[in-house]
């Protein structure tokens, strides 16, 4: 009996050797200096120490541990197995150069957002809690997307990203979009009656015409009439205002660009009826112009449009500040909140050009229309 007991509580003890071993091992190895140690972590570590999660008036410093490693035991344990593959990849020098870890600094920071928005956020929560925010007293801009994050059920993730280490380069990811778009293009149905143009387009008033008469923009839908070889012909509807006959725009009174005409456009345009805003006094038309664009230019639905832009808005427009919602602006008024921002985004003119027309499109006053 003596020697079973002996047993028992040299058992118990080796148990809780093992545990206390474990928890040291556990709690060293969630250290910064650890973090740091490996050669392939002085890129983000030198990205951290330039940002105010490092250094702060309030004296107050985020370590590794604190924005990595969720402090609820399930979620500790498992991160603690699944870090495992970064000493894999250290041995495996899989970022140990400048290029290499570029090349990878796209995965790496999806595989953490997706991280954090399956767990709400838990690491950003130890610090920052919307119970404890003082609203008031935020900058106007902070104050208003706090209210919709709290209002929509959103987590820190959805709108803080690149605060602690430098964004991806999602110029390449961009170009593969409209990649996409021009490969679907290329599969279109030949039998819609409804095609949208996926970039700024050319088009001619005649099948065999070598000179264009002006160009489409990107989302611009046409109405299919005509079926040639290499071009299909259709009408573009939509509204132009008095006296300017230039520009026809896809709804009356938003400046939602649809369509910039030659002369020779211009004097095909057909105006349908006239009316008067009564807000602004304005005049405006309801025009059609039938035109030939070439088919290979064209898709067969806005889905794989919507989606591109949604891609290249979240990219471009989440590096300085929450993911603006759609409806907070209406149409004209985010005509100059994205020429505002273009400056400090990687937009091509053209990248910028199919944005513009995804937010419109979207915007507050575009409620029940079909976009």
């Amino acid at each position: 009996m003596k020697t079973l007991f002996g047993l028992l509580a040299l058992g118990a003890l080796g148990g809780i050797a093992a545990f206390g071993t474990v928890a040291v091992v556990m709690h060293k190895t969630s250290s910064t200096e650890f973090c740091v140690s490996c050669h392939s972590m002085e890129k983000p570590l030198a990205e951290y120490q330039g940002t105010i999660h490092y250094q702060n008036k309030h004296g107050v410093r985020a370590e590794c541990a604190d924005c990595h490693i969720p402090t609820d035991t399930i979620d500790y344990l498992f991160t603690k197995v699944r870090a495992a593959k970064d000493i894999y990849h250290e041995l495996a020098g899989t970022i140990d150069t400048d290029e290499a870890y570029e090349a990878r600094r796209q995965h790496m920071a999806e595989t953490v957002w997706q991280q954090m928005k399956a767990n709400d956020s838990a690491t950003c929560r130890n610090c920052h809690d919307f119970n404890a925010m003082t609203l008031l007293e935020q900058r106007p801009t902070a104050r208003d997307m706090h209210q919709q994050a709290i209002a929509n059920n959103q987590t820190c993730i959805d709108c803080h990203k690149g605060i602690a280490h430098l964004l991806p380069d999602t110029s390449g990811s961009a170009q593969s979009g409209a990649a996409k778009l021009a490969k679907a293009a290329l599969s279109a149905s030949e039998t819609a009656t409804q095609l949208f143009t996926y970039e700024t387009t050319q088009f001619f008033l005649g099948e065999a015409d070598s000179h264009n008469q002006g160009n489409l923009l990107p989302t611009t839908e046409i109405e299919v009439t005509t079926r040639g070889t290499e071009r299909i012909q259709g009408v573009v509807h939509g509204w132009q205002q008095d006296g300017v006959d230039s520009v026809i725009y896809g709804q009356q009174g938003k400046r939602i660009l649809s369509a910039l005409l030659g002369d020779d456009a211009k004097a095909a345009v057909e105006k349908l009826a006239t009316v008067t805003d009564e807000a602004t006094g304005i005049v405006w038309h309801q025009v059609n112009l039938k035109l030939w664009v070439e088919t290979n230019k064209l898709l067969d639905n806005d889905k794989a449009l919507w989606d591109y832009s949604s891609e290249l808005m979240s990219a471009n427009c989440t590096g300085c500040h929450g993911l603006t919602p759609l409806d907070h602006f209406n149409s004209n008024q985010w005509i100059g909140v994205i020429k505002g921002m273009e400056s400090r985004t990687s937009l091509t003119p053209e990248q910028s050009r199919i944005l513009t027309q995804y937010v419109q499109k979207h915007a507050s006053d575009m409620t029940g229309s079909k976009h």
